[in-house]
């Protein structure tokens, strides 16, 4: 297999459409198809004419297309909906939608349109469909959060990433084993894509790193680009993975949240996209596995949150998909300058919304440009980090359901989203900020942000809110259908509500969380404020909504418990987390088969702690 994957890189075999993406372009040059994620659409284009031909409604959070040879098949992967969606180019309509395993995000499809492989990010896994069936031939263990996916040229090998890891897993088609990894720093977080060299044997992972001891914008987060050597190692102890930190590499240009990079088909040049400060580094490829690549010039900008580019087949062009223009942007290879440029759709839901997130997504809110809020919090998910902060260790949580679990934070120190002036003014952003003039400063751990009322004082400020406050939940995969639940969840149920085991005590309501805007905020002393020795603020925290709890990568506000099993027993000592030492094993188990099925029915739109500065989704997972 090795020897076939080598001679197919020397003879340089080019495919369109080898690593997933929001872009694909046909085999032939002539069509691309592009996933626009918060239109629930895909967009053919027609390249020789320059003009988009359909949008086509899909369904929700599109995040992966892949031609079906020249077309005019194409596949699409519903992040939201777990299908992979069958659409005709030409036709301009949906032929099928198959139900696939959850969460599905990239896919790539092998040259002869018989076979499509799929990454699921939770939980972690590879299917395989038959594309003349239209079914799943097989699901294949993939590692944990397996999002970037890339297929090499004997097609018999899958190369996926670990989204908060920036691990890399190669998969052996044959067996559907693991059969080799790529371990990166315990820093390298959110790598979302990765692409093979057309003639190295090389893997190309563009990801940031988290370093979670640094509490200022300067030196917490930066870009990197990690490039695996995908031969077969030596000797043991071989390197095989080289890191380029992307802001030494351009100097004093900052650049944030690298996207995804592409080669060109003679492996020659190399593109990086950063969707944080709206630029590309080109650079070209070095045959040397020390030097690996050379910066050509610094960064050139191009449209708002470029999350996805794509080279031609015949190298002459590249493809940027600048995502809050709703646009793609066409560029010459060789000058790069921009050759036309391409509406994708209408932009959604609404200006405000629309307005927040260029916010959310833009380092330009920071003062050094290091970060962004899509950072730490991407597509209102967490980075699956626990941060040193002054106060203490505190978790990342995601911003599901934000609009009904008010006040904000572990410590309920902030009542309203717009409170976040305080984050974007102090060392973190240490930038300007969004309102005009000055504010109550900021003394020690006193939460004065409970006493300026930052809302209806900038029009920015109340659209990042509105675009914060929109992110709303999935249904668990752990239930078999919507609204019901496994045998062993309803016995857990039945023990979560039971008054001796009091867990609904604090978890209740709809959002089982009892947070509320009322003075005095509902805080509790679970017992957990002691195990860390650098808390400021606790022991008393706000309830954390148990909605998706299912997906976190830690539990608690210190992030120490690596399970919700851990949760109930090894930082559960004294019974202050509810009562659970009375509990047999089999309960606990039942207990925590009941916590990964929430939410198993759609959570309402409207609660008693609903805050206004909102958007309600048309279509909600």
């Amino acid at each position: 297999m090795r020897v076939l994957f080598l001679m197919l890189l020397t003879a340089g075999l080019v495919q369109a459409g080898t690593s997933n993406s929001l872009l694909d372009v046909s085999p032939d040059g002539k069509r691309l198809i592009a996933a626009n994620r918060d239109n629930d659409s895909v967009t053919f284009v027609d390249l020789v004419g320059r003009k988009a031909v359909h949008e086509i409604p899909v369904g929700h959070h599109p995040e992966g297309v892949s031609w079906v040879g020249d077309g005019p098949l194409a596949l699409v992967t519903l992040h939201g909906d777990d299908h992979v969606v069958f659409v005709d180019a030409v036709a301009g309509k949906v032929l099928h939608k198959l139900e696939v395993e959850n969460e599905p995000y990239g896919i790539v499809v092998t040259r002869d349109g018989k076979r499509a492989f799929v990454t699921h990010d939770y939980p972690g896994l590879v299917s395989e469909i038959d594309i003349d069936a239209r079914t799943v031939l097989r699901t294949m263990k993939s590692g944990e959060w397996s999002r970037g996916l890339a297929i090499d040229p004997d097609e018999k090998t899958l190369y996926v990433t670990d989204f908060y890891k920036a691990k890399l897993t190669a998969v052996d088609i044959t067996s559907g084993k693991i059969v080799d990894t790529w371990t990166g720093h315990e820093t390298q977080n959110i790598c979302r894509h990765v692409v093979l060299h057309p003639k190295r044997p090389k893997a190309y992972l563009s990801h940031i790193v988290s370093r979670v001891t640094h509490t200022e914008g300067r030196g917490a987060i930066f870009p990197e680009l990690t490039i695996c050597d995908i031969r077969p190692p030596k000797k043991p102890d071989e390197k095989r993975r080289k890191s380029i930190a992307m802001d030494t590499y351009n100097g004093v240009y900052v650049t944030a949240n690298p996207w995804e990079t592409a080669l060109t088909p003679d492996g020659k040049t190399i593109f990086t996209i950063y969707a944080g400060t709206d630029d590309v580094n080109v650079s070209t490829v070095i045959d040397d596995d020390y030097t690996e690549m050379e910066r050509i010039s610094l960064p050139f900008k191009v449209g708002k949150n470029p999350r996805a580019i794509r080279v031609s087949p015949s190298g002459k062009e590249f493809y940027i998909y600048n995502t809050l223009d709703f646009a793609v942007s066409i560029h010459d290879v060789k000058s790069w300058r921009r050759e036309a440029t391409i509406t994708m759709c209408p932009p959604p839901k609404s200006p405000e919304w629309v307005r927040g997130k260029v916010l959310f997504q833009t380092a330009t809110l920071s003062g050094a440009k290091w970060i962004s809020c899509s950072s730490c919090h991407p597509d209102g998910l967490t980075d699956g980090r626990t941060w040193h902060n002054g106060e203490g260790l505190r978790r990342v949580p995601p911003l599901l359901g934000l609009a009904h679990t008010h006040p904000l934070h572990w410590s309920a120190d902030r009542d309203e989203v717009q409170d976040f002036e305080y984050t974007i003014r102090g060392k973190l952003m240490g930038a300007r900020g969004l309102i005009p003039g000055p504010m109550k400063s900021k003394t020690g751990f006193y939460p004065i942000e409970l006493e300026e009322k930052c809302a209806e004082r900038s029009k920015d400020l109340d659209a990042l809110a509105i675009y914060t406050n929109a992110f709303n939940f999935r249904l668990s995969p752990h239930i078999p259908a919507p609204g019901k639940m496994s045998a062993e969840a309803e016995r857990g149920k039945a023990i979560f509500f039971n008054k001796e085991t009091n867990c609904a005590s604090c978890h209740s309501g709809s959002m089982f969380s009892d947070s509320r805007l009322a003075k005095p905020f509902n805080l509790h002393d679970v017992g957990t404020g002691a195990d860390d020795l650098t808390e400021k603020i606790g022991p008393k925290y706000d309830t954390p909504t148990l909605l998706g709890v299912y997906r976190n990568t830690q539990y608690l506000h210190h992030g120490k418990a690596t399970s919700l099993m851990e949760v109930l027993t090894t930082f559960n000592p004294r019974d202050q987390h509810g009562k659970t030492s009375h509990l047999s094993q089999e309960q606990k188990d039942d207990l925590v088969s009941f916590l990964k099925s929430l939410p198993y029915e759609k959570p309402p739109d409207e609660t008693p702690n609903t805050v206004p500065y909102r958007l309600i989704e048309k279509h909600a997972p």
